[in-house]
């Protein structure tokens, strides 16, 4: 029992090998820039349309709920990142709290989480570029613009292997050049969704709200075990918000990592929260959520629908644009996290080696290897929901990082302090636990079955490789 909950003490950056070491590039507005460029994305351009489908109108409600346990969440993340300052995120400071079989099951959570929301984006981008290309009038073959359906129809979605493989490519380029290109591509979606706002807001019809929740405000199954309701709703919304945590795996590369990590979490989750608000209420009111709820391009077929055909198609892409810089955001993080998982001898740790430009090149193109293929055979509703569970799962383990650290050693040093931090944590835990309930019945199975296969892993191959077994 001691080896499980051993816990690791962090060394710092200066400290790891050269050929481990990350190069200082990023400033406070490059992680303010990386956390919107993380949360704004398929959430509000792809995943309103699922949203809607589950709670009509009352999906305004669904993003406050999302919005609120993840707010409580992002402060959490703010104090443990400012205290302890290294890559890795939920699973390093697990490892330096909790101990290290909590540190192996968020890191584990972690691996799903980044994983599937790099396919889920990619399968969103897919669907908007698509759109954007018919446009035009080029229609690619149906089969390569889809995975297999649940209808037995089989298909291999292209396009999202194609856009997996620039960003990896990207990101081996350099942590600067891609955080330039990031800042520019979220500026682009910024004045997308203002440009959406300003043309669908004078369309608002407040007879398009009523009835405002049509299944309810709790969680209720319905058919092929969706929940439908305003926290069933919730439960996949939440996908829309999480994305700050990206900011957290950014602590190597950060130039002044104590200040600027937590005005990166706080302010991009603040922003994002109000931007949300705006986009879904003008959604919701020009257009009968029915009419949209199942689009793969929700924001432009309101568009249409409202008789904006030209704006539609600017739209349309301006988000196949810009949408890449959320797969950039959390592939990123995921490298960061898979790196420092192989520093810690759980991952084969050749894979931690960085390139002369300072990036983990070796496990970014991994990983993307990884990725492109859920991308490619995956249903975009599916994945979403596995991932909000991984989710879950690492916010849990921060906000319980946030109250034994305080009890344990109430005088450390913490550069931010979370607020009413005995009542914004457990909030946070109680908050996710509530969502996971929510979430349907093949999602929550699933999560259990991947981590009984996590700790299978752990028990005959992780242990005995561990740093911590080794020294």
């Amino acid at each position: 029992m001691r080896n499980l909950v051993r816990r690791k003490a962090m060394t710092a950056a200066k400290d790891q090998p050269e050929h481990h070491r990350l190069a200082r590039t990023l400033s406070w507005p490059h992680l303010v820039a990386l956390g919107v460029g993380a949360i704004v994305g398929t959430g509000i351009l792809t995943l309103i349309g699922v949203g809607a489908d589950r709670a009509g109108p009352a999906v305004l409600l669904s993003f406050v709920v999302a919005g609120l346990i993840c707010a409580c969440a992002a402060l959490c993340y703010a104090e443990m990142a400012s205290m302890i300052p290294a890559s890795g995120s939920a699973y390093t400071y697990s490892y330096a709290v909790l101990g290290e079989i909590f540190a192996w099951i968020v890191g584990w959570s972690l691996i799903l989480e980044y994983s599937l929301v790099v396919a889920t984006v990619a399968v969103g981008w897919s669907g908007y570029a698509v759109g954007f290309l018919k446009g035009l009038g080029i229609a690619l073959p149906e089969f390569l613009t889809h995975g297999p359906t649940a209808d037995g129809r089989f298909g291999i979605n292209l396009p999202a292997i194609l856009i997996i493989g620039v960003v990896a490519w990207l990101l081996m380029l350099g942590t600067r050049e891609s955080a330039r290109v990031n800042s520019a591509l979220v500026v682009l979606k910024l004045i997308t969704l203002a440009l959406f706002v300003a043309v669908a807001l004078p369309h608002f019809d407040p007879a398009n709200l009523q009835p405002f929740a049509p299944f309810g405000y709790g969680s209720t199954p319905g058919e092929g075990g969706v929940k439908f309701g305003v926290m069933g709703a919730a439960a996949i919304i939440f996908f829309a918000f999480y994305g700050f945590d990206a900011i957290s795996t950014a602590a190597e590369e950060a130039k002044e990592p104590e200040r600027d990590l937590a005005i990166g979490i706080v302010g991009s989750m603040v922003a994002c929260t109000l931007i949300y608000m705006i986009v879904a209420a003008a959604a919701v009111g020009a257009l009968p959520f029915g009419r949209f709820s199942d689009s793969a391009e929700p924001l432009a077929l309101i568009l249409r629908e409202i008789g904006q055909g030209g704006i539609a198609t600017i739209v349309a892409a301006a988000a196949a644009i810009a949408l890449p810089t959320v797969l950039l955001a959390f592939l990123y993080g995921q490298s960061r996290i898979f790196l420092v998982m192989a520093r810690d001898g759980f991952l084969p740790r050749g894979l931690a080696k960085v390139s002369p430009r300072g990036t983990p090149a070796r496990i970014t193109a991994a990983t993307a290897a990884v990725v492109a293929v859920l991308a490619a055979l995956t249903p975009l509703d599916m994945i979403a929901s596995l991932a909000n569970a991984g989710t879950l799962c690492a916010f849990v383990g921060v906000a319980a990082c946030v109250l034994v650290s305080r009890r344990r050693d109430p005088d450390a040093r913490r550069p931010f302090r979370v607020p009413g931090a005995w009542i914004v944590a457990p909030l946070a835990i109680l908050g996710c636990i509530y969502l996971f309930t929510s979430l349907q019945a093949v999602t929550q199975w699933s999560f259990l079955v991947w981590n009984l296969l996590g700790l299978a892993v752990y028990f005959l191959y992780a242990r005995r490789r561990s740093g911590l077994t080794r020294s």
